[in-house]
């Protein structure tokens, strides 16, 4: 496999004007491949579409839901208790449901906080990638994106053949070069 250096633009003319400054640069046009990325969730790898058959971070929710429910049910019936001279019986019952429910709510709020930072994502626009050698040909890659406006470069493992990235992963996690540069709008 080869080392691909890649870059984000938003403006087709952008687009444009690195390809042919690569080309300028030495790097052979069947090596280079110009596309549109789609939006996160957007790529239709599952029948019913998006990308994850689950959303990241989801399956340490029912930790959170059952720990808020306990926790807001037992302060609702405390609460309700309390009712209980104005709603008669069902003051604790209604309060150890709304409490219930609640403290479900923001326990499952609580468990997507927590954890590591989470790995940036591939941002949807157009897309330049180049095949290079490695070394000195990645150096010149980056420079001749970054000066052509590329923001989110990074670098992967692949193969560019005929202009199209044959092993590009739009769900695979960025190798980010540099740190995403502001966005046009």
């Amino acid at each position: 496999m080869a080392t691909i250096i890649a870059g984000l633009f938003i403006e087709q003319d952008e687009v444009q004007a690195a390809v042919a400054a690569l080309e300028q640069a030495g790097f052979a046009g069947d090596h280079i491949s110009a596309f549109y990325n789609s939006p996160p969730g957007r790529h239709g790898d599952l029948p019913l579409g998006g990308d994850h058959p689950i959303s990241p971070g989801a399956e340490e929710s029912p930790k959170g839901i059952a720990g808020g429910a306990a926790t807001g049910g037992a302060a609702g019936v405390a609460a309700g208790v309390a009712t209980t001279p104005f709603l008669g019986p069902v003051g604790p019952v209604l309060g150890g449901l709304v409490g219930a429910h609640v403290g479900s709510l923001v326990g499952s709020m609580s468990q997507m906080d927590e954890g590591d930072e989470t790995p940036p994502v591939r941002q949807s626009g157009m897309m330049v990638a180049v095949e290079t050698a490695g070394g000195e040909e990645e150096a010149r890659a980056i420079e001749v994106l970054r000066l052509h406006g590329a923001t989110d470069i990074e670098r992967a493992q692949g193969h560019i053949a005929d202009g199209d990235w044959q092993d590009f992963n739009p769900t695979s996690t960025p190798a980010l070069v540099e740190r995403p540069g502001p966005r046009h709008s």
